[in-house]
C-alpha cells in the first residue's frame, strides 16, 4: 500500500524482453540505500517487486497484465518514472491510500501554467467514468491528486510547483500517455450499489 506521495523519481536503464513480459533496470536513488529483494515499489502508479539490485540499478519484472493496464509497454531507456516505497506501519498518511493497481492509462489533452502551478486535463476513459468525482482524489503516475474539475469525456487536477519539481509531470506533453488509479473507497462504493 502507498500515499501517492512520490518519493524520487528514477530514469529507466535497460529494457529486456522476458518471456511473457519485460524485465527493466531503473536507477537506485541515493535515499532507498536499505531497499532488498521482494520489496514492493511503487513506479509511476504500478506496485512491482525489487527483484535484484546493486549500488546504482533495481531491476523489475512487469508481467504482461502490468504491460497491458499501463503506459509500460512503450518504455523506452531514459524515461523518467515516479518512485515510492510502500508504506510502513505508523507512517503519517499525506495523500490518499494508492494500492498500486493501475486501472487504465489516460492521455494528456492540456497543460495549463498558472502563476503557481499547472493545470493538467486528462481524457476520461469510460471505464472510470463512475469513479471520477469533482473533488475526489486520483493517483496519476502514482501521485495523489485531488479532481479540480470532470467532465463527460475528461478530468482536471492542479498540480502545485513542488510535485511538479519531485515528479515525471514535468516530461508529459498533449498526448502522453500517463497510468491512473481511482479511488478505492469509489471502488467499493459502486460495488455494493451495484
Amino acid at each position: 500500500m502507498f500515499t501517492g506521495i512520490v518519493q524520487e523519481t528514477g530514469l529507466i536503464k535497460e529494457i529486456n524482453d522476458a518471456g511473457e513480459g519485460i524485465r527493466i533496470s531503473v536507477t537506485r536513488p541515493e535515499s532507498f540505500q536499505d531497499v532488498s529483494n521482494g520489496e514492493s515499489i511503487c513506479l509511476s502508479g504500478a506496485c512491482l517487486t525489487v527483484e535484484s539490485f546493486d549500488s546504482s540499478t533495481m531491476e523489475f519484472f512487469l508481467a504482461e497484465e502490468t504491460l497491458d493496464k499501463t503506459w509500460f509497454d512503450q518504455l523506452r531507456a531514459d524515461d523518467l518514472v515516479n518512485l515510492e516505497r510502500s508504506l510502513k506501519a505508523g507512517d503519517r498518511l499525506s495523500g490518499h491510500i494508492v494500492q498500486g493497481h493501475v486501472e487504465t492509462t489516460s492521455e494528456v489533452q492540456e497543460i495549463e501554467e498558472l502563476e503557481e502551478g499547472w493545470n493538467m486535463t486528462f481524457s476520461l476513459p469510460e471505464s472510470i467514468q463512475d469513479l471520477v468525482v469533482h473533488k475526489g482524489y486520483v493517483a496519476v503516475e502514482g501521485i495523489s491528486l485531488t479532481i479540480t474539475d470532470v467532465t463527460e469525456d475528461s478530468f482536471s487536477v492542479t498540480v502545485i510547483p513542488e510535485t511538479w519539481k519531485r515528479t515525471n509531470l514535468s516530461d508529459k506533453e498533449n498526448g502522453g500517455k500517463v497510468n491512473v488509479e481511482t479511488d478505492m473507497m469509489g471502488k467499493y462504493a459502486k460495488k455494493i450499489i451495484e
